[in-house]
């Protein structure tokens, strides 16, 4: 379970442990996920919305949808499977809270991706698809409370050696 705000570089994590990983570990990010909802979605009280600021708000739909996005990814991980997740904590503890009932029984490393925000706003930056902001909103907030059995920084480290320490600790 990799988390951290937007533009933190998880999701070149979760492309380097696909290739140091000896099994297949097929991986699930909430952008997938929100990518996944109807549009109405993106553009309801409800659903979830991108402010202009980078702040992002979601609803009860939002909430009820991704605890059964939750509930099918630890049904997968329940049947056998190596599952690995990029997610941005928006609660802090209370999504860690929600994660851990999900894949309550299941062996978790829950890993803490950090990079500092202004590397992160950099990135956000050069790769278009992000509200201006959303990095720097979601640096404190996405850590607060959560509790980790490994933290990478990838401000001045490569993906690939973050990938290789976080491979080296779920043996």
């Amino acid at each position: 379970m990799l988390n951290g705000a937007s533009s933190s570089g998880k999701s070149g994590i979760v492309r380097c442990l696909q290739h140091v990983l000896a099994d297949p570990w097929p991986a699930f990010g909430v952008d997938s996920f929100i990518a996944a909802l109807p549009a109405r979605m993106r553009a309801s009280n409800g659903g979830v919305a991108f402010a202009a600021d980078g702040a992002v708000q979601v609803g009860p739909d939002f909430m009820a949808l991704q605890t059964a996005w939750m509930a099918g990814v630890a049904a997968m991980a329940r049947a056998g499977a190596g599952i690995i997740v990029d997610d941005v904590f928006l609660g802090g503890s209370s999504t860690q809270r929600r994660w851990r009932q999900a894949l309550d029984g299941l062996d978790v490393l829950w890993v803490g991706v950090r990079c500092d925000a202004a590397v992160a706003a950099g990135r956000e930056l050069a790769r278009g698809d992000r509200v201006p902001g959303m990095a720097a909103l979601q640096a404190p907030v996405v850590h607060d409370g959560v509790r980790y059995d490994l933290e990478v920084d990838t401000t001045h480290t490569e993906a690939l050696v973050c990938a290789r320490a976080i491979a080296a600790r779920a043996g």
